[in-house]
């Protein structure tokens, strides 16, 4: 993925509880960071997004494994600003992560103190679903709220992504990319991003 021109991994952790499959844990995060790097040695981020109730444990577990951003949903933590104040003050950029129907309420009291908001396009689970297109109306919302708000924050996109809409999400509003099967499942993951980023290329846009 590096040497195909990644610039994050994304890291998805589900706990067949918060959602219905079971993925990664710490170690496996902690046995990758070493090779998060560029052929020159420059670090590649480690995005960790925690599908898991509750969150504050493995939270801690995955920053002490090497994550560099650290991203929840408000709706698995029952204190959700106590989560995310845990998140930085264990060195890590905190982020909120929002279902296809969950509403941005929690920004109304958190986005003063986060770094990065995740929009999912589908339900969070399983690769390979379909892009909700209900979701590019969230990402220009919460696009607003980041420009209300003043503050320097990333607007990630998750969910369905491809060469042939992230023109659209990147329209509405968002400047970080997640793809997974559109790239795992393709021959070449060089040309999969590039296609992806040739279309962003065209609207003078590349994160």
């Amino acid at each position: 993925m590096i040497a195909a021109g990644a610039d994050w991994i994304h890291f998805d952790v589900m706990d067949n509880h918060y959602v219905p499959n079971l993925t990664l844990g710490p170690m496996v995060c902690q046995a990758l960071k070493p090779h998060a790097k560029r052929a020159d040695g420059t670090a590649i981020p480690m995005d960790v997004h925690l599908m898991v109730e509750p969150v504050d444990a493995l939270a801690a577990a995955f920053a002490q494994a090497g994550a560099d951003w650290i991203s929840f949903h408000p709706d698995a933590s029952p204190h959700a600003h106590r989560s995310v104040q845990a998140i930085r003050s264990a060195g890590c950029r905190a982020g909120l992560v929002f279902n296809p129907g969950t509403a941005l309420d929690a920004l109304d009291w958190l986005i003063d103190d986060i770094d990065l908001i995740l929009i999912m396009s589908v339900n969070p689970g399983f690769g390979g679903q379909s892009f909700i297109d209900a979701a590019l109306r969230k990402i220009e919302h919460a696009r607003k709220r980041i420009e209300q708000s003043g503050r320097d924050i990333r607007l990630e996109v998750d969910g369905g992504i491809k060469a042939d809409n992230i023109a659209r999400a990147a329209s509405a509003g968002a400047d970080t990319f997640v793809a997974g099967s559109a790239i795992f499942n393709a021959p070449d993951y060089a040309q999969a991003i590039g296609a992806m980023r040739a279309q962003l290329g065209q609207l003078g846009q590349r994160r």
